[in-house]
């Protein structure tokens, strides 16, 4: 008895323990399958061609591995445009034996392999091990802790110049605070502000900030609020 089904765009001849290639089919190695589109159904001298008939065939299958196929290689040029690409494909394969052909619309017991279970202890145990998440940043700012050290929520200080700021010492909000003219006109010309010091009030922004304003751009605040160095 055989018979002949469609699974992944094409048709497959099967009969019971044959070991078939079929494109991939979610699963583990000795997870049982079921194939329910049967086109034909053939048993000694008698073909089953009717679609009524057909649909209470059932083809169970096993799982033998999962494997790729053989890699094809797209090349394509275009005729004096300089233009070419070349890019390497490997389909995903399920190989597969037939345990059993069903009649008269009996069901498989589908059963799970081995790989299965390894699958899931693993999982359980990866998540028994898993530390415990650690409080967001968010929180800090809820409980009312001001984080001076995020010198990124003074508007024109971006990560080039906080960088550059950090590496001169200058860590907090309170360190531009209490900058005074002659100190600005010397970071200005050290670290190359080209007068954004001055000209964005770095030194006001972070008296505001330590008085508990939020910062002035509607970015820096949404930054504030989340707790989170973008």
């Amino acid at each position: 008895m055989f018979a002949v089904i469609k699974t992944g765009g094409k048709q497959f001849r099967v009969t019971a323990n044959d070991r078939i290639t079929t494109a991939k089919i979610e699963g583990n190695p000795g997870d049982t399958v079921a194939f329910d589109t049967v086109l034909m159904l053939t048993d000694g001298e008698k073909t089953t061609l009717d679609a009524k008939a057909l649909s209470e065939i059932t083809v169970a299958a096993e799982i033998v591995e999962q494997a790729r196929g053989d890699k094809v290689i797209a090349f394509k040029k275009r005729r004096r445009q300089n233009s070419k690409r070349k890019r390497g494909f490997r389909a995903e394969l399920t190989v597969i034996r037939i345990t059993d052909i069903l009649t008269g619309g009996k069901k498989p017991e589908m059963k799970k392999g081995e790989a299965s279970t390894v699958a899931l202890q693993a999982g359980a145990a990866e998540a028994k091990a898993k530390p415990a998440a650690k409080a967001p940043k968010a929180a800090k700012a809820e409980a009312g802790a001001i984080d001076a050290s995020n010198l990124s929520l003074i508007s024109g200080v971006g990560p080039t110049i906080e960088k550059k700021l950090r590496a001169a010492g200058i860590t907090s909000w309170n360190d531009i605070a209490a900058w005074t003219e002659a100190d600005v006109a010397k970071w200005d010309e050290e670290l190359k502000l080209r007068g954004r010091t001055t000209r964005e009030e770095w030194v006001v922004q972070a008296q505001e900030l330590l008085a508990g304003k939020p910062p002035r751009a509607k970015a820096d605040q949404a930054e504030q609020a989340s707790g989170e160095d973008y």
